[in-house]
């Protein structure tokens, strides 16, 4: 398990362990947001090192970011003794960690997740990934970063929409691991919260399930709770002017698959209105077509924890308690949705 580093000062913290980490090369990869927001607070303190930096967006998460960044570290010289620091959210530590772990067979790299998603999601367990075909991580490795070092000092510079999908990721882990958690987060004024005692009790649930299975045999599935119908919401508008967020595709992919936990798990109707409540104060509804429903479902045939054509998802028993490799179909998936497009018209949101 990767080393994960709680900084209050993120210039001093990765000054002090890059002195302690031998390296013959030092590179930078960032996107075009946290190389103008996030750079500036620790570029003083590094030593000489070289940058790359991309568009910012997940459609710029695919193999032609990656062979810019593969040709980039070839120009400069890159050996297996350099080391990378990904500088950014989710897309940076996925995409610069699957170049970095590629390149040359294998180079070492460094993680400084710099919003509240990545510091609570994409931060811990080496899943390193990039989008083919208009398939979320379709592509990707299992590696672990030298270090995460994860500092408060960047979430001021998130937008509230970006802060906002983050939290979605928080929600998740209450949900399948901590009723308790859950119960404690707020959905009014959810933006002034104890974010150090947050993350730190996100990144302890996730890492203590990643701890268990690394290799996603098995428990830490538990993890893709909302995200069998999310991937497929997120992908579908990728590349449409209803794009999405990640973390606001999971909140509604959370919300079909709890109607699914009710549904097909026998949770109690009371966890769903909670559920449902909850995330709907975060982040409302967003508009998703009755056209799209069934290319959506289709989508969720690529799933990554399909078992040939069999969809396999993880859904709750109740809050707190979640179970994996629960079979769903076509069908199922069209309910599911179904369900979150009639929480506009209905004042009782658990009757449909």
């Amino acid at each position: 398990m990767e080393s994960i580093i709680f900084s209050t000062k993120i210039s001093q913290n990765l000054e002090r362990f890059l002195a302690n980490t031998k390296h013959t090369k030092l590179g930078i990869i960032a996107d075009s947001n946290t190389i103008r927001d996030c750079y500036p607070l620790i570029s003083a303190t590094l030593p000489e090192h070289h940058v790359f930096y991309f568009e910012a967006g997940e459609k710029h998460k695919n193999l032609t970011t990656c062979q810019n960044i593969w040709k980039w570290m070839t120009e400069n010289d890159f050996d297996r003794q350099s080391v990378i620091i990904n500088l950014g959210g989710g897309v940076t530590g996925d995409m610069g960690g699957f170049c970095a772990s590629t390149y040359k067979r294998g180079m070492r790299f460094i993680n400084i997740p710099t919003t509240l998603l990545s510091q609570v999601d994409a931060s811990v367990g080496g899943k390193l990934g990039i989008d083919f075909m208009g398939f979320k991580n379709h592509l990707g490795v299992f590696t672990e970063p030298l270090a995460v070092i994860i500092s408060q000092e960047f979430l001021p510079t998130l937008p509230t929409d970006e802060f906002r999908s983050g939290y979605a990721e928080v929600i998740k882990h209450g949900l399948i691991k901590n009723e308790h958690y859950f119960s404690c987060l707020k959905t009014t004024d959810w933006q002034n919260q104890a974010w150090t005692e947050i993350i730190e009790k996100s990144i302890s649930i996730k890492k203590d399930i990643v701890e268990k299975d690394p290799k996603e045999e098995g428990l830490r599935k538990i993890l893709n709770f909302g995200h069998t119908i999310g991937h497929a919401i997120e992908s579908h508008y990728l590349d449409t002017p209803n794009h999405l967020l990640h973390g606001e595709a999971i909140a509604i992919g959370m919300l079909a698959e709890a109607y699914l936990s009710h549904s097909k798990m026998r949770m109690a109707k009371e966890d769903l209105t909670s559920i449902t409540q909850t995330i709907l104060e975060v982040f409302g509804i967003r508009y998703v077509a009755q056209s799209d429903f069934e290319a959506i479902a289709s989508l969720c045939l690529q799933d990554k924890k399909n078992t040939g054509k069999i969809i396999n998802c993880s859904l709750l028993k109740r809050i707190g308690e979640c179970e994996y490799n629960i079979p769903i179909s076509e069908e199922d998936i069209l309910a599911a949705l179904q369900y979150y497009h009639d929480l506009k018209h209905e004042p009782d949101t658990t009757t449909a």
